[in-house]
């Protein structure tokens, strides 16, 4: 795909052959049945993989996810250590940014390990599921990590909207209503939060959010855009064309195909270069490159 416009993916799994010998077995499945990626994803996407992969489809930086899911011993539940992408990082730091997960069961010992992945790693911001700890994004063993993430001014991803059954053994309740982050937004005036995921089904509970507090943005990954509520996409090309960044959640979405959506919509140019690059390069204060 030749593309002038230099994408910024703001959602992106780290999935090499090292990591994917860490992940559970549970993650695998997930992608290959219920999303319905090939089988060789599975198998592990190199970092020069990747960066193949980016540089077809015009996209010149992913934000990498060093995820963390769920509480450690709880079957299911895994960390990708911060090092790892780390050293992704360090190795390409034009092309990749790190994304610190965060665990609340961790206390105060988590925030130091976040503050650590800031300032020694150089990561841009953090990262978390709800449902995995069954705790709404306004509960408060979040609030650390809020104040945090204002302290060292980087915004936090955390995923918005229904949780799917990722391991049938431990279905997980859907507690990330866009709603919730009401009460953080104003608590927290200074931080920056993006709702990843579209905030589906509940999108219009997203967009009301975004739409009231300055400091809330919506990630539109996950969702394949062909099938974005019209909204949604109203949203993007006009009232809300600064509060919407770009995002794959890969490999839950392909980046040719995800790209090849958006063209689709026919967007206005404005618009476009603000969801693909401009919004993302502003938020995360990533620079000219």
């Amino acid at each position: 795909m030749n593309r002038s416009l230099k994408v910024i993916d703001c959602v992106v799994n780290p999935i090499t052959p090292e990591v994917m010998r860490l992940r559970p077995a549970w993650s695998k499945t997930f992608w290959t049945g219920k999303i319905g990626r090939e089988s060789s994803v599975a198998e592990g996407v190199t970092h020069e993989q990747m960066l193949e992969l980016m540089d077809r489809n015009g996209i010149e930086r992913s934000l990498l996810i060093a995820t963390k899911t769920g509480q450690m011993g709880i079957p299911g539940s895994w960390h990708l250590p911060y090092e790892m992408v780390a050293d992704a990082v360090q190795r390409w730091p034009d092309r990749f940014s790190g994304l610190a997960g965060l665990d609340p069961t961790e206390g105060m010992a988590g925030v130091r390990a976040f503050e650590h992945s800031v300032r020694e790693y150089g990561f841009v911001g953090g990262h978390f599921y709800p449902h995995w700890f069954e705790l709404a994004p306004d509960h408060a063993r979040w609030y650390p990590f809020y104040a945090k993430c204002v302290e060292l001014d980087v915004p936090v991803q955390l995923q918005v909207g229904q949780s799917l059954v990722y391991d049938p053994a431990r279905p997980l309740k859907s507690v990330g209503r866009p709603i919730t982050l009401d009460a953080v937004a104003c608590d927290f005036p200074e931080l920056k939060l993006v709702g990843i995921h579209v905030g589906i089904p509940w999108t219009e509970e997203m967009i009301a959010m975004a739409w009231k507090h300055p400091n809330i943005y919506i990630g539109c990954d996950a969702h394949s855009p062909r099938y974005w509520p019209q909204s949604f996409v109203h949203f993007i090309n006009t009232f809300g064309q600064d509060k919407v960044i770009f995002g794959t959640d890969y490999p839950v979405l392909d980046f040719e195909r995800t790209l090849r959506e958006i063209d689709a919509l026919n967007l206005r140019p404005v618009a476009l270069e603000k969801l693909l690059r401009g919004n993302a390069e502003r938020l995360y204060r990533l620079g000219q490159s």
